[in-house]
């Protein structure tokens, strides 16, 4: 490498240092903020602390911590999990259905089913929410878990659906000659194969239903079934004293899961999208 190429590759770091520096940036101060006493946190421009303290980490877990993140976490942990269990039964079933089988009506559902990937999240859950409420269900994690199941995320069915359509159909008479039977043909041919795209749906709902607010403000009331999300909207009164150390120190244990998921699984997420079947 000579010297004209080495200044440019040098120039090509600092550059992406510096921007990826300034990206960070606001995490690692939440994350150095969250170790500085309250009267710290704004007092001082310095980003690592005078003072070092875990007692915004301590005094948010326990029975006699004035918000008790244990439980909420717990709540969270198991409404992504089931989200994610659904996601997969209803997607992987609908996706193959579109992809592979031949009825009536398949042309019809599939349009109604890109129709509803156009509607604002917003809008599907006033409907929603009136069924639930009439199921008295409201106030309780299953209007949380059971639309999963079935099927009520169509970005989901379309990912398996174009997955699956790549797969190729050699496979599927291959499988129906040795004498399997459709839905076997599904669970031992279909499945294994489509793993990239079950990894990748796996990933965005667990994502989507961890950050979720929205849906868990209207249908959880009861401060005892909390999750992370709303717990976290708990340290900003509407007196204007907010225990900012607290809502950091919470925040960075909020992204640990996403972020270790991410971490290790980076690799299937980009296969699933980058990918369509076999490769030739």
């Amino acid at each position: 490498m000579n010297k004209k190429s080495l200044a440019k590759t040098t120039l090509r770091h600092i550059l992406l240092i510096t921007v990826s520096f300034f990206m960070v940036y606001p995490i690692l101060w939440m994350f150095f903020s969250s170790f500085k006493p309250n009267n710290e946190i704004f007092s001082t421009t310095n980003l690592i602390p005078k003072t070092w303290t875990f007692e915004h980490y301590l005094s948010s877990f326990g029975p006699d911590a004035p918000m008790n993140f244990g439980p909420m976490f717990l709540y969270s942990f198991l409404i992504s999990i089931v989200v994610v269990v659904g996601s997969i039964f209803s997607s992987t079933l609908t996706g193959f259905a579109f992809a592979r089988l031949r009825f009536t009506p398949r042309k019809f559902f599939i349009g109604f089913m890109f129709g509803t990937m156009m509607l604002p999240i917003q809008v599907v859950m006033i409907p929603q929410y009136i069924i639930f409420n009439k199921l008295n269900l409201v106030n309780s994690f299953t209007p949380l878990m059971l639309p999963s199941f079935l099927g009520v995320t169509p970005f989901f069915i379309y990912l398996m659906v174009q997955f699956i359509r790549g797969i190729p159909k050699d496979l599927d008479e291959a499988a129906l000659i040795d004498g399997c039977s459709t839905f076997r043909m599904f669970t031992t041919v279909i499945l294994p194969l489509a793993k990239p795209a079950i990894v990748t749906m796996s990933i965005f709902a667990f994502y989507w239903t961890w950050n979720d607010f929205f849906g868990q403000l209207i249908y959880l009331s009861n401060p005892e079934k909390f999750t992370v999300s709303l717990g976290l909207s708990m340290f900003m009164t509407n007196l204007g004293e907010s225990q900012y150390g607290s809502l950091f120190a919470m925040s960075i244990l909020s992204v640990v899961p996403v972020f270790v998921i991410f971490l290790f699984f980076q690799r299937h997420l980009t296969e699933g999208i980058a990918t369509h079947g076999l490769k030739g």
